[in-house]
């Protein structure tokens, strides 16, 4: 197929048909047409591979000077995860609710100490590196103020808040043991300065610094629990159903936030998907004034790639991760073409090792993380999950078909067979999904994380998710956003001081008006019109201006 070469040159006297991969589709080219008229190859080309431009959120930084003249909330988001410790700090302008990042400071969970002689381990991350109680509080304090300090922030005077989660659950027996981990987790941030106040949820007006007192609603308001307009799993705490809940709740919350820099509105009903090592995310109902959850993920999500890399011996073979290898950089066109029937075979050899599905009742592990599938059943709650053989048991099986690819085709082809299981993941995922019902075409789909945003995936997943025919133009309806869980770390944040943003607002119906009012007068309380009018005058100016 060396006919591409002619496409600048034009130098060929035949008619050029291209077989494009894994979609089977050809593209047309006359080489005696026009040169005014003919289209642009290359951009042919990308539109029959890889479909519609998705919408990524990407918010901007904010300076040091607008942090401290202007209503920006700031919030330290700290996740102890199976493959990265992070800490970011983002600012919520208060104003408009939007948020942006201040800091993200990044560290490898697997540099943690080891354990000391007289530390209790009390688990371990997905590839095997144990942790205690000690260990993981330092891991954190340091995480925090290495953050703090780059950002020239004092963690005790322009810090307001601190929340803490962690997808560290493979190690588990239950998901009760999460919260051990959790306490771990707030022992870090207060040996690290920060006051416990600061993570907690505000009790009165009082306990709300005096600079955003006028942006809260707590007087009129008090909070349920719920996060972006969702309330947790009615007759459980979450962490008795799937140990990874909170992180699908921040995900979620995330989305919420980081759709409105993509333009697409990621209110309720909506489905997230969080795609770091492990698998988590939430589907939402439309319920107003406050949704519920219908369905949670488990299971492996970036662990996938990270056991195909390893095969390839460039990367440590138990803690490498795609990680370490991938510079950013998508998989260039060609590789794309000159070895789609490579990438499609592969692909589909892959997936038969991959059970994407409901996850049955009589297991209390799936995909390595703990849960609890019939308690979910009780509270009408569906869990879907991703697994490898049995709890990852066909993971080994795996790195020997990245080992086999790397040594035929090269890294590259590799990266592009990494981009193209995960896609599918996400199709499957969203299929078993609306499988249940659980999905419709008002729904809003959401992506976070490593092994859904990098590369080449953005847009192979909105082509895979256009095959499932629940959009005409699904652009319109997924949002990608990075840093989801720091995100849905600032939008918890908010919530716990009551420090909503009627005019721009995360909870409520997609399309829908501020469901303010109406929550109101759930918990017995009122709003005369034109209060409310007041606070909701510039809702749709703002939506204008996110679109």
């Amino acid at each position: 197929m060396c006919a591409i070469i002619y496409f600048w040159t034009i130098q060929s006297t035949d008619n050029v048909y291209v077989w494009l991969n894994s979609y089977t589709k050809y593209i047309y080219y006359n080489p005696y047409r026009s040169l005014r008229t003919m289209t642009n190859p290359v951009k042919i080309l990308k539109k029959n591979t890889f479909g519609p431009k998705p919408r990524i959120s990407d918010s901007p930084y904010v300076r040091l000077l607008d942090l401290k003249s202007k209503p920006y909330f700031i919030v330290a988001s700290v996740e102890v995860g199976n493959t990265t410790t992070k800490c970011i700090l983002t600012a919520t302008n208060l104003e408009d609710g939007k948020t942006s990042l201040v800091n993200k400071t990044v560290n490898m969970t697997r540099d943690v100490r080891s354990p000391r002689p007289n530390e209790e381990i009390f688990g371990k991350t997905l590839t095997g590196i144990s942790l205690t109680k000690e260990s993981v509080a330092e891991l954190v304090r340091d995480t925090l103020q290495e953050s703090l300090c780059t950002a020239n922030l004092d963690i005790k005077e322009d810090l307001h808040f601190v929340v803490r989660s962690t997808g560290v659950v493979a190690g588990f027996d239950s998901p009760d043991e999460v919260g051990h981990f959790v306490k771990a987790l707030a022992d870090g941030c207060m040996m690290a300065g920060v006051p416990p106040k600061h993570m907690i949820p505000a009790m009165s007006i009082e306990n709300v610094p005096q600079r955003f007192r006028k942006f809260s609603l707590i007087e009129k308001i008090v909070f349920t629990g719920a996060v972006g307009g969702v309330l947790p799993p009615v007759g459980a705490s979450g962490l008795e159903v799937v140990a990874n809940e909170m992180e699908g709740e921040l995900a979620t919350a995330g989305i919420k936030e980081g759709a409105k820099w993509a333009g697409i509105d990621f209110r309720n009903p909506c489905l997230s998907i969080d795609f770091g090592t492990t698998l988590d995310g939430r589907i939402t109902n439309d319920d107003t004034p406050y949704a519920s959850v219908t369905g949670n993920f488990a299971g492996y999500a970036g662990a996938i790639p990270d056991a195909i890399i390893q095969g390839t011996h460039l990367v440590d073979e138990k803690v490498g991760t795609a990680l370490d290898l991938f510079k950013n950089k998508p998989v260039g066109l060609l590789t794309w073409m000159k070895w789609g029937k490579v990438i499609k075979e592969y692909t589909n050899k892959i997936h038969e090792l991959i059970s994407i599905e409901v996850i049955p009742e009589n297991v209390d592990k799936y995909g390595s993380v703990p849960v609890s599938p019939k308690t979910a059943k009780e509270i009408g709650v569906t869990l879907i999950g991703c697994d490898v053989g049995k709890n990852g048991s066909d993971l080994e099986k795996l790195s020997k078909i990245g080992g086999e690819v790397y040594e035929k085709y090269g890294l590259e082809t590799l990266f592009a067979i990494v981009d193209m299981v995960c896609a599918i993941m996400v199709k499957q995922l969203v299929k078993v999904a609306l499988d249940e019902n659980l999905v419709t075409k008002r729904t809003a789909l959401g992506l976070t994380g490593r092994a859904a945003i990098t590369g080449c995936k953005p847009r192979l997943i909105l082509s895979q998710i256009k095959k499932l025919g629940i959009f005409d133009s699904p652009e319109e309806h997924v949002a990608f956003v990075d840093d989801g869980l720091a995100r849905g770390a600032a939008v918890m944040a908010r919530c716990m001081n009551s420090l909503g943003t009627p005019k721009n607002p995360l909870g409520g119906s997609r399309y829908g008006k501020c469901v303010l009012r109406e929550r109101m007068k759930l918990q017995g309380g009122n709003m005369d019109e034109k209060e409310m009018k007041k606070m909701t005058a510039e809702e749709a100016q703002v939506k204008r201006s996110s679109a």
